[in-house]
């Protein structure tokens, strides 16, 4: 249902505004380019710094752009629950194919905690979910255990792991179940995800470079892991420098590098230092982009 290579888009601004026209582009490209989803308003997507009516209108103009070519995964996460059921709802409403639901941040809840919150997603609208796990942003991680209960929900099919645990992916596969869908949220890890039983990445990197983003899931996909390892070589160095500093910004300094929109971020986020932005210049350049 839900596989391959889909970036979690930027949301690119203008003079501090949302840049709408930039968005829909972007959205053209990335399906050219050969992106099978988009996740907007997602982390990468700003999402802390939106307004709620942003929010919403990123969603609603992705989707409309879209217009059924590819998934959409809308970004439905927040710590409060009531604020999550409103944004999946509101995905539902204007077509989105999915929410991703990101574990409740800040509040540090206990598994039992988590598993009430998803349950009250699930319940409160019919699209699939997809658990967003990333201790190192929500401190609270999801338990083995815990991700098999969320499991048995009807509409939680599958879990976006950022833990670079990759042992992680064979435990939840044995006690998930093998339908369910394991993407990565890990643009360095993806290739050796993919290996232990993973179906595709949720990633930033593919914003700048959404073809061999997903050739290298598509290589995956036909188990020609040595093609995919080469495709990964050349995109390591561009990995590493997005994410020395926060990767938002580092992918939209690469996408303003290519022309693809500007680098302007929300605070607290500021604009790239000049040793990061040398770093991100070698790693387009390694890649062959630039």
């Amino acid at each position: 249902m839900f596989k391959g290579s889909m970036p979690a888009l930027v949301t690119p601004f203008q003079d501090g505004a949302l840049d709408l026209d930039t968005l829909k582009k972007l959205v053209d490209w990335q399906i050219e380019q050969g992106s099978s989803g988009l996740v907007p308003v997602g982390t990468t997507g700003e999402s802390p710094t939106l307004t709620h009516g942003e929010h919403d209108k990123v969603v609603e103009e992705v989707v409309k752009a879209a217009a059924g070519r590819v998934k959409v995964i809308a970004g439905a996460g927040s710590n409060n629950t009531v604020e999550s059921v409103r944004l999946a709802r509101h995905a539902e409403a204007v077509g989105a194919d999915a929410v991703l639901v990101v574990t409740p941040y800040y509040n540090k809840p206990t598994q039992a905690g988590v598993i009430a919150h998803f349950a009250a997603v699930h319940d409160a609208c019919k699209l699939p979910i997809i658990v967003y796990n990333i201790p190192g942003r929500s401190v609270v991680d999801i338990s083995n255990a815990t991700m098999a209960e969320l499991a048995k929900m009807e509409r939680i099919v599958g879990v976006k792991d950022a833990t670079g645990d990759l042992q992680r992916v064979n435990d939840q596969r044995l006690m998930c179940g093998p339908d369910f869908i394991q993407l990565s949220g890990e643009d360095g890890t993806a290739h050796g995800f993919n290996a232990q039983g993973g179906v595709g990445c949720i990633s930033v990197t593919a914003n700048v470079a959404p073809k061999l983003c997903a050739e290298v899931q598509a290589a995956c996909a036909a188990g020609d892991y040595a093609k995919a390892l080469e495709l990964q070589d050349r995109l390591m160095p561009l990995h590493k420098a997005i994410f020395t500093e926060p990767g938002l910004v580092g992918v939209k300094y690469a996408m303003s590098r290519l022309g693809l929109c500007s680098d302007e971020v929300r605070l607290p986020h500021v604009p790239l230092t000049g040793a990061t932005r040398k770093l991100v210049d070698k790693g387009l350049a390694h890649a062959g982009l630039l």
